[in-house]
């Protein structure tokens, strides 16, 4: 499964490592991904994503069946 987040879409993005002497070789920095079990009482039941920790905040403001359905993902 890729590092992606299914609400945010947020992804690795790549870069440089630079050392002292100023060589450089590519890196990759990842999104801070969670494996979440999301209860929606409006459906009697839980589902699980793949969430940054941006989006679970997001959630946790909004609502997580507003935000799961703003981002289309099924319910």
């Amino acid at each position: 499964m890729s590092r992606v987040c299914q609400v945010t879409g947020k992804k690795r993005l790549t870069g440089n490592s630079v050392s002292h002497s100023n060589r450089k070789t590519k890196r990759a920095q990842h999104p801070n991904l969670v494996k979440k079990r999301i209860y929606i009482p409006e459906e009697g039941r839980t589902i699980t994503v793949r969430l940054s920790a941006r989006a679970l905040r997001t959630m946790n403001k909004k609502g997580a069946k507003a935000v799961l359905q703003e981002h289309g993902i099924q319910l």
